[in-house]
């Protein structure tokens, strides 16, 4: 898990965990890397009361995306259930938050509850010093951008005034949260982090502090070569920068970079292009498959 800054796309902090370990139980080590006024844009894999009160409490605010089992309703004045009160088997489809007023058609201000179970990732203490409640704002906004799967985004945020901070500003800043994806592309293909090689645990964490290292003198580059060029730093392409950065010598000027086109509506599809070769997976021990190759076989 990578915290990376919006407008320069350099990795602030990055967080290794045990395979199958929820983003959520490890996200509040990411917060001492927040200042107060801030914005933290996630997914809903972060969308919770803790985290939003957590935020809050260091007077960071929140954009992200609604999970997807929290019942949002638009209707003014419309019932609602509050968590660990509301015991009745009628409160099945009701949300858990609090209408409190309008802002317009699918944007409102709600009041979330505090859940009656603290989350095992957070201490008690932690949960206990939380409020029993806190107001936000839900927002919900149709996609119509062609190829993207998504045709509504449900989102929750802090940012309360409407005026300041209109639905056209909030939906643009949460599209520019997929700038994320393309960072861990680079990360993953054109860095070759997607297949680590050290056998030990040590051994990992350390090839994943290099490459976010090597990462972050990359995007340097690219903030040099923006500013130089007069360009979005987004637009400065990525491979070239490092391979000017691989190649460059001691005190070498930078070089002008291939600027990529502007094509905000791009849209690809997400096949593989080259086919896998034909041989079985390695499903078992190198040991085990030797063995099997020396194995005689059974006998009529």
């Amino acid at each position: 898990m990578a915290l990376f800054h919006a407008g320069t796309g350099m990795i602030l902090e990055v967080l290794a965990a045990p395979l199958r370990t929820h983003d959520m139980s490890r996200v509040a080590q990411l917060h001492p890397q927040l200042r107060a006024g801030d914005l933290l844009v996630a997914d809903r894999g972060f969308c919770s009361f803790v985290h939003l009160a957590l935020l809050c409490q260091r007077g960071v605010h929140g954009l992200l995306r609604i999970h997807q089992k929290r019942i949002v309703d638009f209707t003014s004045g419309r019932p609602h259930v509050i968590p660990g009160k509301d015991t009745n088997h009628r409160v099945q489809g009701k949300p858990r938050s609090e209408w409190i007023r309008r802002l317009g058609a699918t944007d409102q201000i709600v009041r979330w509850y505090k859940p009656p179970i603290c989350p095992a990732w957070l201490a008690a203490a932690q949960f206990a010093a939380l409020g029993d409640s806190l107001e936000v704002r839900e927002l919900r906004y149709r996609v119509g951008r062609k190829g993207f799967r998504v045709e509504t985004v449900t989102l929750v945020t802090t940012l309360l005034d409407a005026d300041v901070y209109t639905v056209a500003k909030l939906t643009g800043l949460y599209f520019a949260r997929w700038r994320i994806e393309t960072n861990f592309a680079h990360l993953k293909t054109t860095m070759g982090l997607d297949v680590l090689k050290c056998k030990t645990v040590d051994g990992v964490l350390k090839e994943l502090m290099v490459f976010a290292l090597v990462y972050n003198l990359v995007r340097l580059v690219m903030i040099e070569a923006a500013g130089r060029q007069k360009v979005d730093v987004e637009r400065i392409s990525f491979i070239d920068a490092s391979r000017w950065l691989a190649a460059a010598y001691v005190g070498e000027p930078l070089s002008r970079l291939v600027v990529n086109p502007h094509r905000p509506n791009r849209y690809e599809p997400r096949v593989c292009k080259r086919r896998p070769k034909e041989y079985t997976m390695m499903t078992k021990a190198r040991t085990e498959l030797r063995k099997s190759l020396t194995a005689k076989p059974d006998s009529d």
